[in-house]
This record gives C-alpha cells, sequence and structure tokens, in this order.
C-alpha cells in the first residue's frame, strides 16, 4: 500500500545488500541443500567429498578478493571526497588508484592500468561514494547468520524462531528505521566482522590450521 517505503526503498545503502546476500549463506548449509539439491533420478542429494570440494572453493583466495573490493570502496570514497580534479600537482583519478593500491593490494597494478575507465559502479552505476555498501553488506549479512548458527543450524524450533525475528525486523523494517537500529533490534548488539571472517576462513582459528 506503500510503495514509496517498500522493499528497499528508503534504505540507507550502507544496508540496502544485506538481505540478499544473508541469503547466499544458506548455500553453504548442507541440511539446506540436501533439500533441494537432490538427483532427478536417484534422489541421492551431493556426494559428501563433492560437498567438501564446494564449501573449500568458496574460500579460493578470499583474502585477495577482500582486498579488492578494499581496494575499490577506497579508491572511490578518495576520488568522491578527496580528489580535485583541478589540483595543483596535477594528480589524475589513475595516480588515486595507484596509491590506494599501493596499501591494500599484494601486487600493485601496471602503469598503464585504467582499470577505472570501466569502473562503471561508481560513475554510472548508482555506487558514487557508494561502492563500500557491498563490502559492509557482506559484513552485515554473515553476522545475521552468525545469529542462525549461534541458535544452532540443526535445530529446527530456534532456526524457526531467530527466522521468525530476522524477518519481523531485518525484513519487515524496511526504510522506516535507521538500519543500525534496526541490526541491534536484532543482535541485540552492533555489528562484527567476525563472522564474516570466520565464513572466509580468514579468522585467527581457521589460519592457524593452515
Amino acid at each position: 500500500d506503500e510503495g514509496l517505503v517498500a522493499g528497499i526503498r528508503g534504505v540507507e545503502w550502507d544496508a540496502v545488500e544485506t538481505p540478499s546476500q544473508f541469503m547466499e549463506n544458506w548455500c553453504y548449509d548442507k541440511a539446506t541443500i540436501d533439500k533441494m539439491a537432490i538427483h532427478y533420478e536417484t534422489g541421492e542429494t551431493i556426494p559428501e567429498d563433492l560437498w567438501n570440494k564446494i564449501k573449500d572453493s568458496r574460500n579460493f583466495r578470499s583474502a585477495t578478493m577482500m582486498l579488492r573490493q578494499l581496494h575499490f570502496s577506497v579508491t572511490d570514497l578518495t576520488l568522491h571526497s578527496e580528489f580535485d580534479p583541478a589540483n595543483k600537482e596535477g594528480k589524475t583519478v589513475h595516480d588515486v588508484t595507484q596509491e590506494v593500491a599501493s596499501r591494500y593490494l599484494v601486487q600493485q597494478p601496471m602503469e598503464y592500468d585504467r582499470f577505472l575507465c570501466g569502473f562503471g559502479h561508481i560513475f554510472a552505476g548508482g555506487y558514487a561514494a557508494g561502492y563500500y555498501s557491498y563490502k559492509w553488506a557482506e559484513v552485515l549479512s554473515a553476522d545475521c547468520f552468525g545469529a542462525f548458527e549461534e541458535a544452532g543450524l540443526d535445530d529446527d524450533t530456534k532456526v524457526q524462531a531467530t527466522g521468525r525475528k530476522f524477518r519481523d525486523t531485518i525484513l519487515a523494517r524496511g526504510g522506516g528505521k535507521a538500519p543500525a537500529d534496526v541490526f541491534e533490534e536484532f543482535r541485540g548488539r552492533g555489528p562484527s566482522p567476525e563472522a564474516l571472517l570466520r565464513h572466509q576462513g580468514l579468522a585467527e582459528p581457521a589460519l592457524a590450521g593452515r
């Protein structure tokens, strides 16, 4: 009935990607996948050895991908908040991305790299000074899924109860309440990157086993 504030309308950019990214976490829960990924003839579920390969592939070069997104995000914010095209030093937008890369990437881009020329998100795609929301939404969505993990993914009663709370807060509030307040209403605290780092194999316990 209220189209202008329905769905993601009115939701701050920081959190707009959270629900969609949250759902991706279920793709790595075996019990959930076993209810969907079933052989059409035999009724068999995905074999354990293949499932383990799928889970392992999730984190292939996950640290590299995280640095890549941070590079994009900081470049975007720097260009839209600090860069002056008329600067006296003659610095170009390509110089900016190289400077940011030196802080975030393991390997510096080639001098002739002109990635920015195709970075449509921040120039023509509506994400100007907002590209960081992709990574921040990953933090929020992973932390939201962490609530289900803490409840116990094998406990249907607790999962359902947590799901109803998720529906009544993160999904139902829309733009009617600040996302930070909605998140705290669901989790009982502010966001933490711990779940995302754990999911991507970058938390200390996971790294210690390598």
